[in-house]
Order: C-alpha cells, then structure tokens, then sequence
C-alpha cells in the first residue's frame, strides 16, 4: 500500500491559505499532513497565524510519503536555502511521488532543479524565474505535469486542492 502521507514545507512568513487550505483538504480525503521546515519549532505565517511544526525536513525520506507541497509566501526564499529540504524534494520527484507548489513555492523546485523541461504556474512575479530555469509557465489556475501539479495564487485553490486529491487517488 503506497504512503497516505504527503509533507507540507513551512518556513517563516509562509503564505497561511496555501498551507492551511491543502492541508485541510488533504486530511479531508484521508492523508496525514505533517509540517516540516528547516528545524525551527514554529513558525508565523505573512498573516500572522502561527504553526508548530511535526519536525524538519531532514527528518523525513522519500519513501515514507505519497507526496511533498511547497506552498507560497516568503518562505520559499529561506526553505530554497536549505540543503536537506532540496534533496527531499528532489528525492520525492525521483521516487514519482506528488510535488505540488503554489504561488512563490516553485522558488524550491527551481533550486532542486526539477523544473527544466516541465510545464507549471507560478504566481505571475517569479514566471521569469521559472522560464530561466527552463520550465515552460503558464497562465492556467492549475497545471498538472506528470508529478509536479502547481497553481498561481490563493484564489485558485479549490483547484489545486481537487488536482492533488484526484492526482493522489490515482497514483
């Protein structure tokens, strides 16, 4: 039976919609969503909602999860910076587990060097990091490549959370 665990990345000023809302929708449809980020206990969100965190990144494997999400904010300039969080989601891409980002979060897959040759959406502020990169960026509220699904912003999350579950329930 393949792992009902996808991971949420957390770091400081994360952006509190696109970690909640997945979050939410995720538990909703059976997975555990643990939190990780770069060893810090907790975290304050843009918005000032706070999150403790089930532990770091390096704390995990590939293996233990169906799937990794990289959600948006500020965080994603920090979480980049991370050696562990990189090869984590570099491994889970490897594995062909889920890599789902939102908003800035693709920051993370582009320092993990997953993006070149693949199709995604970004907040439209980090599109030409993504086309320098090598990706192809769309417009589209939800882009689903293979095992990366990315989305734009928060009002597109009812999409991003459906293109995750079905994409999950499927693998």
């Amino acid at each position: 039976m393949p792992p009902k665990t996808v991971l949420m990345l957390v770091g400081p000023e994360y952006e509190d919609l696109e970690v909640w809302y997945p979050k939410l929708r995720l538990e909703e449809a059976g997975y555990a969503v643990p939190l990780a980020g770069m060893g810090d206990p907790s975290y304050r969100g843009k918005h000032g909602y706070p999150c403790a965190t089930d532990g770091a990144a390096r704390e995990w494997r590939a293996s233990e999860l169906a799937g990794i999400i990289a959600p948006g904010g500020w965080a994603p300039d920090k979480l980049r910076r991370d050696p562990a969080v990189l090869q984590l989601v570099r491994e889970v891409h490897a594995s062909g587990g889920m890599v789902a980002t939102i908003c800035h979060g693709p920051w993370i897959l582009i320092s993990a060097g997953i993006v070149k040759g693949r199709r995604l959406t970004s907040t439209v502020g980090i599109r030409d990091d993504l086309t320098n990169a090598g990706a192809t960026w769309l417009d589209e509220s939800v882009v689903v490549d293979g095992n990366i699904i990315s989305s734009r912003v928060p009002r597109d999350l009812p999409a991003f959370g459906g293109a995750m579950v079905r994409w999950l329930e499927q693998a």
